[in-house]
């Protein structure tokens, strides 16, 4: 197994075991809920939206790993910035999943994201990392539901 093989998985396994934010923000000003029929995974964000910033973040559900893992680090890697920021992110994230974005050599702020580059691999498992972002996205634009059919 390759070190970025390992590490992948040790990261997943980490925000699966621990995840971060993973709670219900009472205050909440936005949330949706993301449903991922073929695996069964199924999520709410929350989110605490002021002066166009997302100033917490939380979520709830169940899933697989790698759905609780992206959830995890998305909810990190969204608070404090500005909504135009957040969509940038979920941009680049879905489009370095699905392979439109080489994360290596093209320009982006993913960070410490990349590390779900391996996702584009397994084709089925790309709607399970892309789950939690399709969901931020909705709760930003006030849609209450998603699903990834």
């Amino acid at each position: 197994m390759s070190e970025l093989s390992e590490l992948y998985q040790q990261v997943i396994l980490d925000h699966n075991k621990k995840p971060r934010n993973f709670h219900k923000l009472e205050h909440a000003n936005h949330s949706a809920e993301g449903y991922n029929p073929l695996c069964g995974d199924q999520l709410t964000i929350y989110l605490n939206v002021d002066d166009d910033r997302v100033r917490e973040v939380g979520f709830e559900g169940s899933g697989c790993a790698i759905s609780k893992a992206s959830a995890s680090m998305m909810t990190q890697a969204v608070k404090g910035k500005s909504k135009e920021q957040v969509e940038t992110l979920f941009n680049e994230f879905h489009s370095m999943v699905t392979g439109e974005l080489d994360e290596e050599t093209q320009e982006n702020s993913l960070g410490n994201l990349k590390i779900f580059a391996g996702v584009r691999e397994f084709p089925v498992r790309v709607k399970c990392a892309t789950l939690p972002w399709h969901t931020l996205h909705a709760a930003l634009n006030k849609k209450e539901q998603v699903s990834t059919e």
